[in-house]
Formats: C-alpha cells, sequence, structure tokens
C-alpha cells in the first residue's frame, strides 16, 4: 500500500530519473515513516528542479545546475527559508544516490544554504507595558489576603522583568538571598555560570521589598520555608517559567493587551529596546543582557529600524497619499 502511493507522489516524474526519485520516496516510506504531506513536498520540489536542469535527468544534475536552480528561486522572489527547504530536499535526494551507487558524486555538497537571517524579536510597545504595570498596580489595590499576596507577587515579576531584562529562567530562579540586600541591584548567574550585576529602577525595588513580607507570610502559613525569592508550590522548587507565561497571558487579558505578543520573553525585548530608542548605548545594554557577544545585542537596532519604517510607511503623508 505504500509503495502504491509512493509511486503515486512520483506519477509526474516519468523523464530522465523518474524512477530514482520514486526509489527515493520509496525509501522515505521504508525507513523514515514519511507521512503523505511530507511524500508530496519533496515530489513537488524534485518535480521543479527535474524541470529547470531538462532535458538532463534527475540523475546527471552538477553543482552549478543546483546553483543556477537556487537563483532562479531567489529571482522569483521566493524566500530564504523556502530556498533553504528545496535545496534540503535536493541535497538528501542525492546523498540518497550517492549511498545507493546510482552515481559517484554528490553535486550539492559544495553548495550552500542561503542565510536565513536571525528573526527580529517580538516585543511589546512602551504603551503596552505601561498597560500591563497599570493593570499589575491596580490588582494589588484591589485585593487583601491571599489575593494581595499573588498580587504582589506577579508585580514584583513584571516589575523586575521589565526593569532588568533579565531572561526568565534567571529570575525565576532567584535565589532569596538575592533580594535581601538594600542595594538597588541584582547579582545574577546567567548562562554559563557567568555573574552580571544589573541595576534594579525604583519601582522594582520596591515591588521586591512589598513581596517579601508576603512571601514571608504565605510559606509560615503552610510551615513551609524555601530558598527561593519566588517558590514553587513545592518549596524546594521555584516557580516554572511555565507558571510565570501563564500568569502573564491572564495579565494580558485583563490590561486588555494582545494576549499572542505577551510572552514572559517579550519583557526582556521590550526592556532592549526601549533603552535603545531612549538613547542608551549598545555596549551597556549588551552588558546588562549578558550577551558575550554584541552582535547578539544589535538585532535590538534592526528592531528599531523596522519600526521606524512601519511609522513612516504608516503616518508620513507622501506615503499615505499613495496608498490612497
Amino acid at each position: 500500500m505504500a509503495k502504491a502511493k509512493t509511486k503515486d507522489k512520483a506519477h509526474r516524474l516519468q523523464g530522465p530519473g523518474g524512477h530514482l526519485a520514486a526509489a527515493f520516496l520509496e525509501m522515505l516510506v521504508a525507513e523514515r515513516g514519511a507521512a503523505a504531506n511530507t511524500l508530496t513536498a519533496y515530489a513537488h520540489d524534485l518535480e521543479e528542479f527535474a524541470a529547470f536542469i531538462a532535458p538532463n535527468g534527475l540523475g546527471d544534475a552538477d553543482s552549478g545546475q543546483v546553483r543556477s536552480y537556487l537563483a532562479s528561486l531567489a529571482e522569483r522572489g521566493l524566500s530564504a527559508r523556502t530556498q533553504a527547504r528545496r535545496l534540503s530536499a535536493l541535497k538528501q535526494f542525492h546523498r540518497f544516490l550517492l549511498g545507493e551507487g546510482h552515481r559517484p558524486d554528490d553535486p550539492t555538497s559544495a553548495v550552500d544554504a542561503p542565510r536565513l537571517g536571525r528573526p527580529l524579536p517580538q516585543t511589546l510597545s512602551e504603551e503596552d507595558v505601561t498597560r500591563l504595570l497599570a493593570t499589575a498596580r491596580d490588582a494589588v489595590s484591589a485585593s487583601d489576603g491571599v489575593a494581595r499576596g499573588k498580587a504582589l507577587r506577579l508585580l514584583a515579576l513584571v516589575e523586575v522583568l521589565y526593569a532588568s531584562g533579565m531572561r526568565v529562567s534567571e529570575l525565576v530562579s532567584l535565589p532569596l538571598a538575592a533580594a535581601r540586600g538594600r542595594d538597588r541591584v541584582l547579582l545574577i548567574r546567567g548562562k554559563g555560570g557567568k555573574e552580571r550585576i544589573v541595576p534594579l529602577t525604583p519601582a522594582a525595588f520596591t515591588a521586591i521589598q512589598d513581596w517579601l513580607p508576603a512571601r514571608d507570610l504565605a510559606l509560615s502559613a503552610r510551615k513551609q520555608e524555601s530558598r527561593w525569592l519566588f517558590p514553587g508550590t513545592d518549596p524546594d522548587l521555584h516557580m516554572t517559567r511555565q507558571r510565570l507565561g501563564q500568569l502573564l497571558k491572564q495579565l494580558a487579558v485583563d490590561a486588555g493587551v494582545d494576549v499572542t505578543a505577551v510572552k514572559p520573553h517579550a519583557l526582556r525585548h521590550a526592556f532592549a529596546t526601549h533603552l535603545l530608542a531612549n538613547g542608551a548605548d549598545l555596549r551597556s545594554v549588551q552588558q546588562m543582557l549578558g550577551h558575550s557577544d554584541i552582535s547578539t545585542t544589535q538585532i535590538y537596532t534592526h528592531v528599531l529600524d523596522a519600526r521606524m519604517a512601519a511609522l513612516v510607511q504608516d503616518h508620513h503623508p507622501l506615503a499615505t497619499r499613495k496608498r490612497s
């Protein structure tokens, strides 16, 4: 049954090399358990490449033809990601041919995939963050008892995330000792065990100081102790990243902010983007984020460039007039 379906996927590849494509697709089913959609995608990619190099057959392509094919995809406006996927299909096909002895070389081995570039981080506007913080503060004012304690915890989490640009994993794993001092700084242990000092805003420092008594009260009521600033349900463990994500989603709903945009890491991105937008230098932001390479931090300048372009497109009178 699987072979019949595989041959059906390759029915359009009956020209030179079509039998090789059919054998390749059969291998995908037999050895990798490839799904029908996967077979269809590979068959389409091979068919298109066969049409491009015709009258040569699929088993006779050279590296120059592969490069020319990729160039033709770029000329048609296909994204770098799509080009890379098509090349991946060709690489797997030709590795199969080489491994099965159908040809003595692999013409794709010397062809590099197009650079995909780094996706721009999803961030939040200053207005979005202001609404999130205002909603968290309102929740503290409007609650009491256990609910107030939870509201104080959430406010501390959001204030510190936005004030410090910490990674979510760094925040939830902060030891209690990190917040017991009177200095408005946090000593953070980041990736690779590297330590860095991050200053806190007055609001973030106050939020932590307000959370500490509520934290201690909640633990003492359960006759528990914890070494973590933000304990989990099990006091021996800290709050999980997933739980923080859930809390932020609910806060976004309450604040009327796009829920899909409010992810824990988005506040880290907002911290960096807003600092740069307001005149901070790239090197200082790099140090506060804990990036070992400044090129990682430079992605936030691209976010600002993209925003600037969108502002011009949406609000410049000439751009508006052209669109209308």
